[in-house]
């Protein structure tokens, strides 16, 4: 741990880097018992306003500003987050990307890679088959893959959402993070370093860093269900590991039934439409998987709102 680059002073100096083309995403604080939580306070970081829709611009930023960018580009394998934030920064930065996603990619996430100037591929059911490609891909051309998760500058990017939650000064005692290949939780838990209890949250059906925790390393895990184009990859990354097993105090599972009662209680109480990883972690609460004290600050993060599930270019 003490040799890992991903520090805290890394991550304030690569928010530098970023953060002109960040947005500065707010926080809203609300009673637990508007979601029938029994907690002192409930605050949720709308990571979903976020340029694309969800966290990932920032590791993405992270990763085209600080490595050398070859002539060929970028490639990036994605679930559909991950490479709508890539497109958008090769995008904003004049750089030629390819993505590669599963077919379980939510067409809404493929119609914005595209949309985005980005060259799309579909290959494969999930995203360790896109990843494979990706990474031909990579050796073929000489482009610059740049990883979900499992990259240092990715994780020094997804750690600055650990960064504006602390200067907010909102005052939390437990901090709830959706789990996929843990670069958001590496990143978040390598910013507060134990300063603050951290719980990640998975899918009964993907529990990929469940399962790396109870062998001691990342190990293949299921990888599917409601979730499963962004918080379902095979195994979560290596670099992020030590930073879970340091700093995060345990991870909980929920249904794929408590992450859509979750979506809809975000879009019924505050209208906020978060897609179904988005509203994993208040699916931790809402589902009684995690139980807070009577008094208890608990902040969440609403990582993503990508879905499907509210089309208003229909109508």
């Amino acid at each position: 741990m003490h040799s890992s680059p991903i520090t805290r002073d890394a991550i304030a100096k690569t928010y530098e880097r970023i953060q002109p083309y960040l947005r500065r995403t707010p926080n809203v604080t609300v009673a637990g018992s508007d979601f029938g939580v029994a907690c002192g306070a409930l605050s949720l970081k709308l990571e979903l306003l976020q340029h694309t829709g969800s966290f990932k611009p920032r590791g993405a930023f992270a990763n085209l500003l600080l490595r050398d960018v070859p002539r060929s580009g970028v490639v990036a394998a994605s679930g559909g987050n991950h490479g709508v934030a890539v497109a958008f920064a090769a995008q904003r930065l004049g750089i030629r990307a390819r993505i590669f996603v599963p077919s379980v990619c939510a067409a809404t996430k493929q119609q914005r890679i595209r949309g985005l100037g980005a060259q799309l591929v579909v290959s494969g059911d999930r995203y360790a088959d896109a990843l494979a490609s990706s990474q031909e891909y990579a050796d073929e051309s000489g482009a610059l893959a740049v990883h979900a998760f499992d990259q240092v500058e990715t994780l020094l990017g997804q750690g600055s959402v650990g960064l504006e939650l602390e200067a907010d000064d909102i005052g939390f005692d437990t901090l709830l993070v959706a789990v996929g290949g843990g670069g958001l939780i590496g990143g978040t838990a390598a910013w507060f370093a134990g300063k603050t209890r951290i719980i990640g949250v998975e899918p009964v059906t993907a529990p990929t860093l469940y399962r790396a925790l109870e062998a001691g390393r990342p190990v293949d895990a299921e990888a599917g269900g409601i979730a499963a184009e962004s918080l379902a990859p095979r195994r979560v990354g290596e670099i992020m590991f030590p930073f879970a097993q340091h700093y995060v105090e345990r991870v909980v599972l929920v249904e794929d039934d408590a992450i859509r009662k979750a979506q809809q209680a975000l879009w019924s109480t505050l209208r906020v439409a978060a897609e179904p990883g988005g509203a994993t972690a208040l699916a931790a609460l809402t589902s009684g998987a995690y139980r807070p004290r009577s008094d208890e600050r608990v902040a969440l993060v609403v990582c993503g709102g990508n879905t499907d599930a509210v089309n208003f270019d229909s109508g």
